[in-house]
């Protein structure tokens, strides 16, 4: 019974480990897709990024990669002027998300 309810446990850790809540500070874009400024769900799905504003739904590969050290806060860089997402840190972890 405490086996069962260690590994039940251990799926809902593993799967709240892949939805993160980032805030947008301006228009931006992935996959053609424009998103707001605002809140914005995110999940990871393996090589994955599914992002959620409302009813808008847009999906992206992307690149997991690893630091060092945990992010303090959540970051989101962008490509030069053109309001793309570049890259993702996300706060308390060491997952880095890279957009292709």
């Amino acid at each position: 019974m405490i086996k069962r309810c260690l590994l039940l446990l251990s799926f809902v850790t593993l799967a709240a480990a892949s939805n993160f809540h980032i805030d947008l500070y301006q228009p931006t874009i992935v996959n053609g897709t424009t998103l707001k400024p605002g809140e914005a769900r995110l999940e990871l799905k393996e090589n994955k990024a599914v992002l959620k504003q409302g009813k808008t739904t847009v999906e992206a590969l992307v690149k997991v990669e690893n630091a060092r050290e945990k992010f303090p806060y959540t970051t989101v860089g962008y490509k030069e002027a053109n309001h793309q997402i570049k890259d993702i840190c996300l706060a308390g972890t060491t997952t880095r998300l890279v957009f292709e």
